[in-house]
C-alpha cells in the first residue's frame, strides 16, 4: 500500500479514537449541559480547556514518527475546541499543546513550525467561532486546518537546514496531514448535532410548561390553601419532584410531597435560601445542599414570583437525589415561573378589583377569562414544536397583552398604549387562526387620549363574529384617521357581516350576553362623547366605528 495513504489512515485511526471519546462526553449529562449552555462560568471554561489540551496533548504523543517529525491529530483537537466552545479554550489550547510538542522535541526539525502553527490555529478557530454561523463552522474548520497544515509545511521547508531534510519530511507527511483536517469537520458536526438537542429540549421544556400551566389554570380563578397545594400536587406529578412548595414574602402558603409533615400551611418561612431568594430576586439553584428541616433533600431550584417588579413569593422544587436539577428542567422551571407570576397577578388583581366593585370595567376585564387563555397557551403550545423561537415571541407577547389588562384603570390613556394591546391580542390570534385571519393596520400620527379597551373588543367581534363566521381567509382592517376637528377609529372585517337584528338591538339596549363586549363598548363611547357606535354592513363584512372630538377632555 501507499505510504501515504497507510499514513493518512493512521491520521484517521486516531481521529476516531478523539471522536469516540467526545461521544463518551456528550452522554455525560454534565458535558452535554456544557454543550447546551450558549455562556460557560469560568470552572467550566476551566474544564473545558484541560479536555481539550488532554486531546491534543494525546494526538502529540500518539504521533506517527517521520523522519524527526510527528504526524499527529493535535491541530484537529486545537481547532475543534476554539470552533466548539469560542476563542479562550482555542488559544489556551493552541498554546498549551504547542509549547509542549516544542518541548519533548527541542531542536527539531519541526518543532518551531508546530509551536507557531499550534498558536495561529488555536486564534483561527476562535475567529470562526465569533464570526461564523453555526451551520457553516465546519467547513470553515476543515479550510482552517488545512491551511494551518500547509502553513506548517512551509515554515518545515524555510526552517529546515539542511534544505534537503525538510523537503524529504514535508513529501512524505505534507499530504495525510492536510487531508487528515477532514476530521475537523467530523467532530464538529458531531458536538453540533448534540447542540441541536438544544432546540428539541427547549420546544419539549416550553411545552411542559404550557401543559402544567393549562392544568393549573382553572385553580388560579380563586387564590386559596386548597387551590395552591393542587398547584402543587399538579407540578409535582408533571415534573416528578419530591417534593413543591409556594410561598409569599413570609409564610409557607402550600406545600406538597416529601416532608409535608413538617411544614404547615402558614407556618414562617425558615429556609435561609429562600429568605436570600426573597431578598434578591434572583433564582437559586443548588444541587448539593442540606435542608434543616429535611435533610433528605439534595437538590432544589427556588424561583421568585414577581408582580410589577417586586418579588411576592416563591416558587420551590426539591429533589432527594443530588445533580437533579439539569439545564432543561431549570429552563422549564423558569419559563413556569413567568407565567405563575403572571397568573397569580391576574388573580389578585381581579380579587382587587372584584373588591372595587367598579361595574362596567370590570364586566370589560373578565372578558380577559381562563377561555381566551386556554385558547392562547395551546396555540403557543403547537407552535413550540414548529418554531420554538416563535413560542417564545407569542409567551411575550401574552404576557405583555395581560399585563396591560392587569394595570387597566378608568383614566384615559394614549391611543398608542391602546394599539399595542390590539396588537398583541392580534398576534396571539393569528398564532391561532393563521392565514385566515388578515389584518391591516391604517394608523395616522394623532395625539388623543381615550378610555381603555374601546378597540380591542371590537377587533375581537371582527374575528370572532365576522371572519371566523365564513370559509376561507378574512380581513380586518383598524383604522385612526384625522378628520382635522376630531380623530375617527374605525374596525372593518370581511366577514360575514353583522345582523340587522343585532344592530337593532344594540341601539334599543336590548342586547344577548353573546353581544355585551359590542354593547359595553357602545354604552361607554355614548357616555363619554355623546354619540355611540355607528355600524355599516358592507359587502362583505362590516364596520364599526366612533368619532372622537379632538377638544373633548
Amino acid at each position: 500500500m501507499n505510504p501515504q495513504l497507510e499514513m493518512l489512515i493512521d491520521i484517521f485511526e486516531r481521529a476516531a479514537l478523539l471522536l469516540i471519546c467526545l461521544f463518551f462526553l456528550t452522554r455525560v449529562p454534565r458535558f452535554k449541559e456544557y454543550l447546551h449552555k450558549e455562556q460557560h462560568s469560568l470552572s467550566e471554561r476551566i474544564v473545558i480547556t484541560l479536555i481539550f489540551c488532554l486531546f491534543a496533548i494525546f494526538g502529540t504523543y500518539t504521533g506517527i514518527n517521520v523522519e524527526g517529525s510527528l504526524v499527529n491529530v493535535r491541530i484537529i483537537a486545537v481547532i475543534s475546541g476554539g470552533i466548539l466552545f469560542g476563542p479562550w479554550i482555542g488559544i489556551i489550547t493552541g498554546i498549551v499543546s504547542g509549547v509542549h510538542r516544542y518541548l519533548i522535541d527541542i531542536g527539531g526539525v519541526t518543532s518551531v513550525p508546530c509551536l507557531i502553527t499550534s498558536i495561529i490555529a488555536g486564534i483561527a478557530s476562535g475567529y470562526i467561532n465569533l464570526k461564523v454561523k453555526k451551520s457553516q463552522r465546519w467547513i470553515y474548520g476543515i479550510a482552517a486546518g488545512m491551511s494551518c497544515e500547509v502553513l506548517t509545511m512551509l515554515l518545515i521547508l524555510a526552517m529546515a537546514d539542511p534544505f534537503k531534510l525538510g523537503l524529504d519530511i514535508v513529501s512524505k507527511i505534507g499530504f495525510p496531514m492536510i487531508a487528515g483536517e477532514v476530521n475537523v469537520g467530523l467532530i464538529v458536526l458531531l458536538v453540533m448535532s448534540v447542540e441541536d438537542e438544544k432546540e428539541r429540549i427547549a420546544a419539549k421544556q416550553a411545552k411542559l410548561a404550557l401543559d402544567i400551566a393549562n392544568k393549573t389554570l382553572p385553580y388560579f380563578r380563586s387564590i386559596n390553601t386548597e387551590s395552591l397545594k393542587k398547584i402543587c400536587t399538579i407540578i409535582k406529578d408533571q415534573i416528578h419532584a419530591d417534593a413543591v412548595a409556594i410561598t409569599d414574602t413570609e409564610i409557607v402558603l402550600a406545600y406538597v410531597g416529601f416532608g409535608e409533615e413538617r411544614y404547615k400551611q402558614g407556618q414562617e418561612i425558615l429556609s435561609d435560601l429562600t429568605k436570600a431568594t426573597i431578598r434578591s430576586g434572583e433564582i437559586t439553584i443548588r444541587n448539593h445542599v442540606t435542608d434543616q428541616q429535611t435533610p433528605e433533600i439534595q437538590s432544589l431550584l427556588i424561583m421568585p414570583f414577581e408582580e410589577r417588579g417586586e418579588v411576592t413569593g416563591a416558587l420551590k422544587i426539591y429533589y432527594r437525589k443530588a445533580s437533579k436539577m439539569t439545564y432543561p428542567l431549570q429552563t422549564m422551571a423558569i419559563g413556569l415561573s413567568q407565567i405563575f407570576s403572571t397568573l397569580m397577578e391576574i388573580s389578585r388583581v381581579e380579587q382587587i378589583k372584584e373588591a372595587a366593585n367598579k361595574a362596567e370595567l370590570k364586566a370589560l376585564q373578565t372578558k380577559i377569562n381562563p377561555h381566551f387563555l386556554f385558547n392562547a397557551l395551546n396555540a403557543i403550545a403547537s407552535t413550540t414544536r414548529r418554531n420554538p423561537e416563535k413560542a417564545r415571541e407569542l409567551i411575550i407577547t401574552l404576557s405583555s397583552y395581560m399585563r396591560y389588562n392587569l394595570e387597566l384603570s378608568d383614566e384615559f390613556i394614549d391611543i398608542h398604549d391602546e394599539l399595542q394591546q390590539v396588537h398583541d391580542y392580534i398576534e396571539i390570534e393569528k398564532a391561532r387562526f393563521g392565514s385566515k385571519l388578515q389584518v391591516e393596520y391604517d394608523i395616522e400620527n394623532v395625539k388623543i387620549k381615550l378610555p381603555s379597551l374601546l378597540i380591542q373588543p371590537l377587533v375581537e367581534n371582527a374575528i370572532i363574529h365576522g371572519i371566523l363566521k365564513t370559509k376561507g381567509s378574512g380581513t380586518v382592517t383598524i383604522a385612526v384617521n384625522d378628520l382635522g376637528d376630531k380623530v375617527r377609529i374605525s374596525v372593518k372585517d370581511t366577514g360575514a357581516g353583522i345582523a340587522d337584528e343585532v344592530v337593532k338591538n344594540l341601539y334599543r339596549d336590548d342586547v344577548p350576553a353573546k353581544n355585551i363586549g359590542l354593547y359595553n363598548v357602545h354604552q361607554r363611547v355614548k357616555l363619554i362623547y355623546g354619540k355611540g357606535l355607528i355600524i355599516k354592513r358592507l359587502s362583505p363584512g362590516t364596520e364599526v366605528y366612533f368619532d372622537i372630538v379632538k377638544e373633548k377632555k
